[in-house]
């Protein structure tokens, strides 16, 4: 038998393994599949795409990359590493999913599309060798790398003894990222505190029982551990944490001095009475400056189901919240100078000029968003926005180049992944931006991660009834919407059209009539939607009149051309939208 000749070729070998996979598995299978699956999808595919690895092979927990540049796969494994810890910030230390991550430069037996070889053998032990979200190297890789890369600092760790292997290897580490930080300039602690001092805190004190009836007590703290942890979704706010606060349990507090305790803003403090089969929960939220109430509010819930209580209570709070604090926050801003609004004052200031719908309003957020990033270029949320207000400049032509905005959006969006990948802003604008390219999958994949990041985000919760009736569920998008809507009674009056609009898909004309009736200014859009309702209802006068709106509004209208503005999923959506507007009169 003729033996074929063997392939040989020095390459950069990657090896990594998930930590702790078999007891992730057995406490949450189908949670940490998930979970990795996404991790794999949004960072560790593409960083290994972008470093230009190729994915030799993959097993449950663990994968094989081939480089052919040592910088490559260190970059692409400092890359995985640094992105992973950020990821893991907001999520308990029991659920972290993290890699050890071994890379070797060395020969390797190409076959087919495998490889083989003493190469390979060392990256996995020195893989074996590293800390969970580490990385370690060999004296190959180090000695090639040399300085070529800024911000990586090795560790000599010297020869090591490793299984299966009989020479020592001498293996290097690479230092996580906070003990490669250079010592901070004179002052850099103080600007920093007081950027951060920006971002408006709260403390939520426990609350109190004033039911007389010590059983009701583990009610109250339930109610307030809750609203704490529902609170800390959004990233906007800084949230003081429960071990901290419950130290005031039970005794009595003033509220200014709790705000300078613990350095916040804005102090909750609420009570939980129980009287026959009824519980009243009272709830008001401080301004810690002034000793004033900003917002109060008090629930009456029949005692039938206690725990459902309390759900829909923390829900009513958590949504409320958030906005009075904005809404207060804003008013501190507009009596400051100018030219002492921080970053967040920015943000802030920026995201009220967005919800109003209008060019100029618009153009002044664009302005705004553009001196937070100045004030502070890691401001992820800043980043986020920047990308939403350009988002709006698209949709409604606001902008003079449209190429060049959707591409400035694309690297915001980019820009914020890298600083802040939980950010439910980043990923609700990453749906709004694939649903425009008629990506339907990776925006339901970015909606859903955004509705996981904050559920009680009225734009995140709105737009998911927004893409599920682009993808044919209208009905689900109905309640998504009405819920949207409660959670914000003050909503943007755009609302009103995403629920016209699932209204209609979902052949519930009437309804839909009315949701766009709310619409104070109605665009050509709103008219051909109106229109469209009107002649699938039989009333041909009705709908006449609307498609001459469209036509005076927009002389050059057609259906075609409208119909590529939309973003239906099923041809039948499409279709019946089609024979809507031509029953109405309006040109093909």
């Amino acid at each position: 038998m003729e033996l074929r000749d063997v392939e040989r070729r020095l390459a950069a070998v990657l090896a990594a393994d998930m930590v702790g996979y078999s007891r992730l598995m057995e406490v949450d299978e189908t949670g940490t599949l998930a979970r990795l699956k996404t991790h794999r999808v949004e960072l560790i595919d593409p960083a290994i795409a972008k470093n230009r690895g190729r994915i030799i092979k993959t097993t449950g927990d663990g994968m094989l990359v081939e480089f052919h540049s040592v910088a490559d796969a260190v970059q692409c494994a400092v890359e995985i590493q640094r992105r992973m810890a950020r990821r893991n910030a907001d999520v308990s230390p029991a659920r972290w999913i993290q890699f050890r991550i071994g890379i070797n430069l060395g020969d390797v037996i190409v076959e087919e599309n495998d490889i083989f070889g003493d190469g390979v053998n060392v990256a996995a032990r020195l893989e074996q060798a590293a800390e969970p979200g580490g990385i370690c190297v060999s004296g190959a890789v180090r000695d090639q790398l040399g300085n070529r890369l800024d911000d990586v600092v090795f560790e000599d760790l010297g020869e090591q003894s490793v299984k299966n292997i009989a020479r020592p290897i001498r293996v290097f580490r690479i230092l996580p990222e906070a003990e490669t930080s250079a010592a901070p300039e004179p002052g850099k602690h103080a600007q920093a505190a007081g950027a951060a001092a920006k971002k408006p805190s709260i403390a939520v004190l426990p609350f109190a029982n004033m039911s007389g009836d010590p059983e009701q007590e583990f009610f109250a703290d339930g109610l307030t551990e809750d609203i704490i942890t529902e609170l800390s979704r959004f990233r906007e706010l800084l949230v003081i944490s429960r071990n901290s606060t419950f130290v005031h349990k039970g005794k009595s507090v003033k509220v200014q001095e709790v705000a300078r305790e613990f350095g916040v803003d804005y102090v909750v403090e609420g009570s939980v009475r129980k009287a026959g089969d009824r519980v009243r929960v009272t709830v008001q939220l401080i301004d810690a400056e002034t000793d004033r109430h900003v917002w109060a509010e008090r629930y009456d819930r029949k005692l039938e189901d206690i725990f459902g209580i309390q759900d829909e209570v923390t829900c009513a709070i958590v949504a409320t919240l958030p906005g009075r604090v904005e809404a207060a926050t804003h008013d501190r801003a507009k009596r400051k100078p100018t030219g002492n609004m921080a970053a967040y004052e920015c943000v802030l200031a920026a995201k009220a000029l967005h919800h109003r719908s209008a060019p100029e309003p618009n153009a002044e957020a664009l302005r705004l968003l553009d001196r937070a990033i100045a004030l502070d270029p890691n401001y992820a949320h800043a980043h986020a926005w920047k990308a939403c207000v350009l988002g709006q400049q698209w949709v409604y032509g606001w902008c003079a180049d449209r190429d060049m905005t959707q591409r400035q959006i694309g690297e915001q969006l980019e820009i914020t992944l890298a600083l802040d990948e939980n950010d439910s802003d980043v990923h609700r604008v990453l749906a709004a931006l694939n649903l425009l390219r008629d990506d339907h999958d990776k925006a339901y994949h970015h909606q859903e991660r955004a509705l996981a990041l904050n559920p009680n985000y009225d734009l995140v919760v709105v737009q998911q009834g927004e893409v599920l009736t682009w993808v044919g569920r209208p009905e689900e998008g109905i309640d998504w919407i009405k819920k949207a809507m409660r959670l914000n009674p003050y909503h943007p009056e755009r609302f009103w059209n995403h629920l016209g609009r699932a209204y209609f898909v979902a052949r519930r004309y009437a309804e839909a009539v009315e949701a766009f009736s709310r619409i104070r200014r109605p665009d050509p859009a709103h008219h051909a939607f109106l229109a469209a309702c009107l002649a699938h209802m039989g009333d041909q006068t009705g709908a006449a009149a609307h498609a001459a709106e469209v036509r005076k509004l927009e002389p050059a209208f057609s259906v075609e051309g409208y119909l590529l503005t939309l973003h239906y999923k099923r041809v039948s959506d499409r279709e019946h939208h089609r024979e809507g507007l031509i029953k109405a009169g309006l040109p093909a």
